[in-house]
């Protein structure tokens, strides 16, 4: 019989349908998993995440052995330090001379196992990941000879070539592509009421067994676990994707861009952890959000704003992240290199808005898209944090965050680190932003309309600071005219106030 192959099924891949199982042979090939110290450290990972990447992991571990393939398996526990290191050892004792895996969602994970191949002197197989809609040569094409990156255009090529919400001549449902005009209401003085509360997967032995496991090991990582109730198993992440179509998804459009304090899940779906380690796959939930259309449950606007989540941005930052390449984490556009401050990490501020929204981060590894670019990215891109460290901190604090989705959306969308490749502007906004989509303003200490004085909102005093700093720049930019326009409005002695106000607060960051 020829030597086994070591087919490598990463913890981001826990795909029921990967490329992974076309040409495994399960009479001498093997499944290789580990959870690895070095995977689990590479940043200070929320527990949650460990808890959840490793109790999905070996449920997917459970049911490859259930159908009936060979599974070596590297729990947490057997404490190996290095997966490069583990994966040598098994193939010299299997004698295993061929490495299979899917494309990684990495570019550091696949640098490490093209030196642990290397190191074994095995040969490296990599194959497609089949979970997408497009693939990173199809984006390039797509990209190829356009001086930019158009989400609007790229979205409107895949909704035409997979048939999604048009017609049959190609056209859009309804009449337009986008309907984010709709999808901008605040819940007004009254905030939202009926909420659908989301599905609690309680845990079961094994997910208990790796929290207690985390606990003890990784008790001093930011976070904690009180909260675990996501699907870790197929079936449960199905159920979940029902629960949303159903409950959530007719109200999704028109709110998903409101905030509420307290509010920590509103009408968003809270699938996308779920669809970064292929528990489900994209086509899935945007057959079952288009089908919810077609029986009339489910408005336009709503259904649209979803697929365009998934159809159109998912796909997009993904093909930005292998179209830029490893060296995109180094873009420092706007030079920016304040530390990140401390309440990252554990919430404590007065201002209400990132209080509310680290506690969702906290207790949950989760924030909503406008919590995270709105509020927990635009004060770190207001106030010039380092767009790496920034990126580091969400790799480590969200349970979706896969490097081929936080970069594109850390260093480009919410930092505009990358000089304008994923956004043509950069998200700056000042408190009154805030104040108009929630009302966090209204028992926070801090006035959303003041850029100095004791009151002052940190938001607007960084605003008004940043489109200082970057002046220059943002001057040519068509899209921030009206912005730059109101400072230019401002007297010299309110400029220099503000700038005076700004390095006080920056001072204070920097040494709490």
């Amino acid at each position: 019989m020829a030597n086994p192959r070591i087919h490598l099924v990463l913890g981001d891949q826990l795909d029921h349908r990967s490329a992974l199982f076309d040409a495994f042979d399960a009479d001498r090939d093997v499944l290789w998993m580990a959870e690895t110290v070095e995977e689990a450290t590479h940043v200070w990972c929320h527990q949650l995440r460990l808890a959840f990447f490793f109790s999905a992991m070996r449920h997917f571990r459970d049911a490859q052995r259930d159908a009936g393939r060979t599974v070596r398996y590297h729990p947490i526990e057997e404490g190996a330090a290095d997966f490069a290191a583990a994966l040598q050892r098994d193939a010299e004792e299997l004698g295993a001379e061929e490495f299979v895996v899917v494309e990684p969602g990495d570019h550091r994970v696949r640098a490490m196992l093209e030196r642990a191949a290397e190191a074994a002197g095995a040969r490296l197989e990599v194959l497609p990941d089949r979970h997408f809609y497009d693939s990173p040569a199809g984006f390039a094409d797509f990209a190829d000879g356009r001086k930019s990156l158009v989400l609007e255009t790229y979205y409107r090529a895949l909704r035409k070539r997979h048939g999604v919400l048009v017609d049959g001549d190609g056209e859009p449902e309804g009449g337009a592509w986008n309907y984010d005009k709709d999808n901008r209401e605040s819940f007004g003085k009254g905030g939202p009421s009926g909420v659908p509360p989301l599905p609690r997967c309680a845990p079961d032995t094994v997910t208990r067994e790796v929290m207690a496991t985390v606990a003890d090991r990784f008790g001093d990582h930011p976070g904690n676990l009180d909260h675990f109730d996501l699907p870790v198993t197929r079936e449960d992440a199905l159920a979940y994707l029902d629960d949303f179509v159903t409950r959530r998804l007719p109200d999704f459009g028109r709110y998903q861009d409101a905030l509420w304090e307290g509010e920590r899940f509103l009408y968003h779906s809270r699938l996308s952890a779920l669809l970064n380690v292929k528990l489900l796959s994209p086509r899935e939930a945007v057959d079952a959000a288009v089908a919810a259309y077609g029986q009339g449950a489910v408005p336009l606007n709503s259904v649209e704003g979803f697929v365009r989540q998934i159809l159109g941005w998912r796909e997009f930052v993904r093909g930005i992240y292998f179209l830029e390449g490893s060296g995109y984490l180094d873009r420092n556009a706007l030079g920016a290199g304040e530390p990140l401050p401390a309440f990252y990490w554990d919430g404590e501020t007065d201002m209400a808005c990132v209080r509310d929204a680290m506690r969702n981060v906290i207790d949950h590894g989760y924030a909503h898209h406008i919590q995270r670019l709105m509020v927990l990215g635009l004060f770190a891109l207001n106030l010039g944090v380092d767009p790496l460290a920034f990126h580091e901190w969400h790799m480590a604090m969200y349970l979706d965050a896969i490097d081929w989705a936080s970069a594109p959306n850390t260093i480009g969308m919410s930092q505009y680190a990358d000089g304008g490749i994923v956004g043509t502007k950069p998200y700056c906004a000042s408190g009154n932003y805030i104040s108009k989509m929630g009302n966090h303003c209204r028992g926070c200490r801090f006035d959303p309309k003041a850029a100095t004085g004791d009151d002052a909102c940190p938001f607007t005093t960084l605003y008004w600071d940043f489109l200082d700093r970057h002046h220059a720049r943002l001057k040519g930019n068509r899209r921030m005219g009206f912005q730059v326009k109101n400072w230019e409005r401002k007297g010299e002695a309110e400029r220099a106030e503000i700038t005076a106000a700004a390095e006080a607060l920056k001072r204070r960051l920097r040494e709490a």
